[in-house]
This record gives C-alpha cells, sequence and structure tokens, in this order.
C-alpha cells in the first residue's frame, strides 16, 4: 500500500490515505483527479520525504521533505530537519521531560 499526504495552500498536511499499489506510481494525480487537493507521497517507513507525514506536518518542497510540528516554541530545526531544543537532552539513564516556561530539562521521579 502507497500513503499520499493532502496538502492545503501553505503546504501543511491536511489528510494522510492509503491508496493501492496499482496506483502508486501516479498516486499523485490519482488523489488529486479522486479528491481534488495537491498531494504528495509519504512512507511510514521513512524511505521517502525524510519521515511519514502527519496532520499539521509541513512540506518543505526546496528540501522535498515533511517536518513535524514544532514541539515548543523554543526549539528550532536543525540542517537535518529536526527539532532542537535550546538545551541539549541530558546524558545518563535517567528520564526528563522539557519544561517550555524555564526552557529546561526536568528529571522524571
Amino acid at each position: 500500500m502507497a500513503h499520499f499526504a493532502e496538502l492545503d495552500e501553505n503546504n501543511i498536511v491536511l489528510r494522510v490515505i492509503v491508496v493501492d499499489d496499482s496506483v502508486e506510481h501516479d498516486g499523485e494525480n490519482w488523489c488529486h483527479n479522486l479528491f481534488g487537493g495537491r498531494w504528495k507521497q509519504t512512507s511510514y517507513n521513512n524511505k521517502i520525504r525524510k519521515q511519514y507525514a502527519g496532520v499539521g506536518y509541513t512540506y518543505n518542497e526546496e528540501k522535498d521533505v515533511f517536518i513535524s510540528i514544532q514541539p515548543f516554541p523554543s526549539w528550532s530545526l536543525d540542517e537535518n530537519n529536526d527539532w532542537q531544543p535550546p538545551v541539549p537532552y541530558p546524558a545518563g539513564d535517567k528520564k526528563y521531560y522539557w519544561f517550555e516556561v524555564n526552557k529546561e530539562w526536568i528529571e522524571i521521579k
């Protein structure tokens, strides 16, 4: 099965659908002809366009990748199109969660 993401006018993913492999070769046009809109193929195993598209993700035409939703306002995209916190995740075996107000990692106890 092949997966296709519908994009709005700002390249935001509206929905992702599954189509039969028999139409994969022309799936973007097939989806457009059936549903209207603009479509890009995505891959649940991340083989194309960096990662599997989800509702709210952004499609970057220039880089031909899907970018996930920014997890927190203080996080920024790195050169690999991954969101990074302003403070790196602490090393070690302990678990932490991000506290946006203070922009710090808080240990989960």
